[in-house]
């Protein structure tokens, strides 16, 4: 099992140490192999997804990423900075199916910022379209009008194909949960989603057990806040989904408390955490590793089908918070504030 590790920028290099820390104390015969990507790939190549970068990529069997960009390549051009780096990749993998589970662990009811009620117990799972929409579609840039004025113009767009494949991910992941779909759109005045709430419907005739349900996403953003549980699997296309998956983060407790899965049509995928780079921290060793622990145990699951030992380390991240190790973004009062190499230290150590 070929694994291409691209720790990143900012604290991508501190937390995936972590996640690789546990995957060798797993014993299972991964082989990985690190590469620049991001800021560190402009640095190293003068190009933020070396050429060598991707080779790597395409040659895996799954890439584990850490996080991109910095404040310093702000003044880039717009080909060169470290984004651009993260979203040719998941294009030339087409990586088109991103999955962002939102999943609440008891000992941390009482570190998000919503009463632990409306929050106990939450398991969501955001379905996000990744590879389309504004992000992508043509034509797209900033232009000057004959009276001078400058025009920035982005296209959203969606193809049928497109929205029917990611909608057989998020229906067939209901299949194995509690068979509740939301369809999140904006089809009141969006042409581009509401061809999205049409063929929803369509793919829903093949999957009679599950629910389908449709929420506009200004309504799904504060439903969210208001009453998450009533969420089982949430799909929606690529910038609404940025936004939700984000929101959806904080009622865990902490955007570094959540993994997430970008796969392909054959389930290889990039695995990351939902967060960023944050620059603001990074060589100090106090980020939360858990995010890029636990994707690494959806790499296991999702594209090298071992449900059993992503299972152990997501059971691992359990027990270390159950002993009650925080890193400084969910620590309260009464626990043990660790580092993130120390927390790495307890994940491996419950392994």
């Amino acid at each position: 099992m070929k694994i291409a590790v691209l720790p990143g920028d900012g604290i991508g290099p501190e937390i995936v140490a972590q996640a690789v820390k546990v995957l060798h104390a797993l014993n299972i015969g991964l082989e990985m192999k690190e590469a620049p990507i991001g800021g560190a790939g402009y640095e190293a190549a003068g190009d933020p997804l070396p050429a060598d970068t991707l080779k790597l990529a395409k040659e895996s069997d799954a890439v584990l990423l850490g996080a991109v960009g910095d404040w310093k390549y702000d003044s880039l051009p717009r080909d060169m900075r470290p984004e651009r780096g993260l979203l040719r990749i998941r294009k030339e993998l087409n990586l088109f199916a991103n999955l962002r589970p939102a999943l609440l662990y008891p000992e941390l009811a009482s570190a998000s910022t919503l009463k632990p009620e409306v929050v106990a117990g939450l398991d969501i799972m955001i379905v996000r379209e990744l590879t389309g929409d504004i992000y992508f579609g043509q034509p797209r840039g900033i232009s000057t009008l004959p009276n001078g004025e400058r025009e920035g113009v982005n296209t959203m767009r969606y193809s049928e194909s497109e929205i029917r494949r990611i909608g057989h991910v998020a229906f067939s992941i209901a299949m194995k949960r509690n068979k509740k779909v939301c369809s999140v759109d904006k089809a009141n005045v969006l042409e581009t989603t509401e061809l999205w709430r049409q063929v929803m419907i369509e793919i829903s005739k093949e999957y009679p057990e599950v629910e389908l349900s449709h929420m506009y996403v200004d309504n799904a953003a504060m439903q969210l806040i208001r009453a998450p549980k009533q969420f089982d699997v949430m799909v929606t296309g690529n910038i609404f989904g940025d936004i939700l998956s984000d929101e959806a983060s904080m009622l865990t407790g902490s955007i570094g408390m959540l993994p997430s899965a970008s796969l392909d049509a054959n389930n290889k995928g990039m695995y990351e955490p939902s967060h960023g780079s944050a620059p603001d921290i990074a060589n100090q060793d106090i980020a939360n590793p858990l995010a890029t622990i636990l994707s690494a145990a959806m790499m296991l699951r999702y594209s090298f089908n071992d449900e059993k030992n992503a299972t152990l380390i997501e059971d691992a991240v359990k027990k270390a918070l159950a002993q009650g190790y925080r890193t400084a973004d969910i620590y309260t009062e009464g626990t043990k504030k660790v580092k993130c190499s120390e927390m790495g230290d307890a994940v491996v150590a419950a392994l």
